[in-house]
């Protein structure tokens, strides 16, 4: 493997870590959304609904071109990549991006977004579960934590709409 190669290599699996936090020995999925938390919590504030979409349209991408590489040195899906929960766990505020837009009155939302998505993440029901089971491959890593964001976000949106 040459020089040029190592660099690609120590690239990709840095994004899909998340630089190193997929390497976090226990619950290495939670850490890798729990550190995406201030990062949501600035681009929802500054940008809303729109900032969620940019970031998680780029680190999708980002992740998915990573995980091939990473993939080819790992089993499918490993702990380490982390960067799926990043996109999911952003997504979870995309329905509420324009609610929390300025605002930190209601800051416990995240909290309950965190736990809405790592529930579903968790429990792979649906979408999640077949993107989980079914596409083993870059896609199928990312994809069902988009999912499981997805429907953390509907009922965000509920949440919302009662309070």
């Amino acid at each position: 493997m040459n020089n040029l190669s190592k660099l690609y290599k120590f690239i990709c699996y840095t994004i899909c870590s998340v630089f190193g936090v997929g390497f976090c020995p226990k619950a290495s999925g939670t850490a890798g959304s729990l550190v995406t938390i201030p990062a949501v919590a600035f681009i929802v504030y500054h940008y809303g609904w729109l900032g969620i979409v940019i970031f998680a349209t780029i680190t999708f991408l980002l992740g998915t071109l990573a995980s091939v590489e990473v993939l080819k040195y790992t089993e499918h899906d490993p702990s380490l990549i982390v960067i799926d929960e990043v996109v999911g766990q952003t997504l979870a505020f995309l329905l509420i991006g324009n609610k929390l837009q300025g605002n930190l009155e209601h800051w416990w939302l995240y909290l309950v977004g965190f736990g809405l998505f790592r529930l579903f993440d968790i429990k792979k029901m649906g979408l999640v579960k077949y993107f989980d089971e079914k596409v083993l491959n870059a896609w199928g890593v990312m994809t069902d934590d988009v999912f499981a964001g997805l429907y953390a976000t509907i009922i965000m949106y509920f949440i919302v709409l009662f309070i």
